[in-house]
């Protein structure tokens, strides 16, 4: 299975030159760190950033800034800061190429849910509206099973949604899926050292397996 690092690696291949990408918090921010080299890529923090690099080194920190997770990130050369308002204009005006979130759950008709859990205090939805509103290509970095070992690829989210049929890819710790309009999870690759069998078993929703799986190279 891979780690949050691995999820990120992977998803990082998805990242293609010229580029401008909304990381969201959580999973989505490692993939600053592992864009191939030779891509150029524009990486953009809703709080106001264009042109996040990677995360700091450790003693290098500026506690001034930070990503929309309130990490601390760097800034590569050419990069600018602006305020919230022109950050959502370029999201809203879909300037953004794709965007990576992360979820709690994601439905086999490509429904997110990725800001609220009832009865858990929330610092609230932050861009995620926006985001999945206005994302031309949305793909998902995700834990595939909750600590209960619980499927979080599901029929249908049970958690209060975010968006409506906007994911096209997910990625998480046991394959890449791609969501069919109508008819389910597609499961393109699996992760180093799994089955198709365990991945059966991490998937309440449809799944699609169509011929001979291979497994992903990180």
């Amino acid at each position: 299975m891979l780690d949050k690092n691995g999820i990120a690696k992977r998803i990082a291949k998805e990242v293609k030159d010229g580029m401008y990408v909304n990381l969201g918090i959580g999973i989505p921010t490692l993939v600053a760190n592992y864009i191939p080299q030779g891509i150029n890529v524009e990486l953009q923090s809703e709080n106001g950033i264009l042109g996040m690099g990677p995360f700091p080194f450790e003693g290098e920190e500026d506690a001034d800034l930070i990503n929309a997770g309130k990490q601390t990130v760097t800034l590569l050369p050419g990069s600018s800061i602006f305020d919230s308002a022109m950050s959502f204009g370029m999201i809203r005006a879909q300037k953004v190429n794709l965007t990576i979130l992360g979820a709690m759950e994601v439905s086999e008709d490509g429904d997110i849910a990725n800001w609220k859990i009832p009865g858990k205090m929330v610092k609230g939805m932050g861009g995620a509206m926006d985001l999945v509103a206005s994302a031309k290509n949305i793909i998902v970095a995700m834990q595939q099973v909750n600590k209960a070992g619980q499927s979080k690829l599901l029929a249908k989210c049970e958690l209060p949604l975010t968006g409506i049929k906007c994911v096209k890819k997910i990625v998480t710790e046991l394959g890449v899926y791609e969501i069919i309009p109508g008819k389910g999870f597609k499961l393109l690759e699996r992760a180093p050292g799994v089955s198709v069998e365990d991945i059966k078993k991490a998937t309440a929703g449809k799944l699609i397996v169509e011929g001979e799986i291979p497994e992903m190279s990180v």
